[in-house]
């Protein structure tokens, strides 16, 4: 999309998070003038976001960064392929769970994933937090029930982190 993406490198895969993909949208929409109430919420979660990696490390990877079922087909010989990417390094779950928020690939592949690579048991409540800032974004650029949505998400890991 049109919202540039801050990949400047952290020691910390939390403060990577935390300042630039949930910092960054609450900049983003401080300067719109918009949802006081949702940037409270995710200035709330900024404060919490230790919580959700306290027994999970996350292994540095090559993210496309914006894997949604429009981003993914099949060619000619039915060999998978990605466009579109916002490339990043990070943890593997982000892309996981991007792939659930618009459009799957379908159970098949995820057993085939997991069989490859286990997802941690945690990943579940990591997945509302990766697709939050997807949902924010989407705010930002279409409006309409994304703030609401995004509220509802921030309120439900703002629950689960108390």
């Amino acid at each position: 999309g049109s919202t540039p993406q801050v990949n400047t490198r952290e020691n910390s895969w939390t403060d990577f998070w935390s300042e630039h993909r949930i910092g960054h949208q609450i900049s983003l929409m401080m300067e719109r003038g918009l949802d006081k109430g949702l940037i409270q919420r995710l200035q709330a979660l900024q404060s919490v976001i230790d919580y959700f990696f306290r027994n999970y490390s996350p292994l540095p990877s090559l993210l496309h960064g914006d894997l949604w079922s429009g981003n993914w087909a099949a060619d000619a010989a039915g060999q998978p392929v990605i466009y579109d990417p916002a490339c990043y390094f990070g943890d593997h779950e982000a892309d996981l769970a991007m792939m659930e928020l618009f459009g799957s690939p379908g159970d098949s592949f995820f057993r085939a994933y997991h069989e490859a690579f286990p997802i941690d048991p945690g990943y579940g409540e990591r997945k509302l937090l990766y697709n939050l800032y997807h949902i924010v974004n989407h705010a930002l650029l279409f409006g309409g029930g994304y703030a609401n949505q995004a509220s509802r998400m921030a309120d439900q890991l703002l629950h689960l982190a108390d």
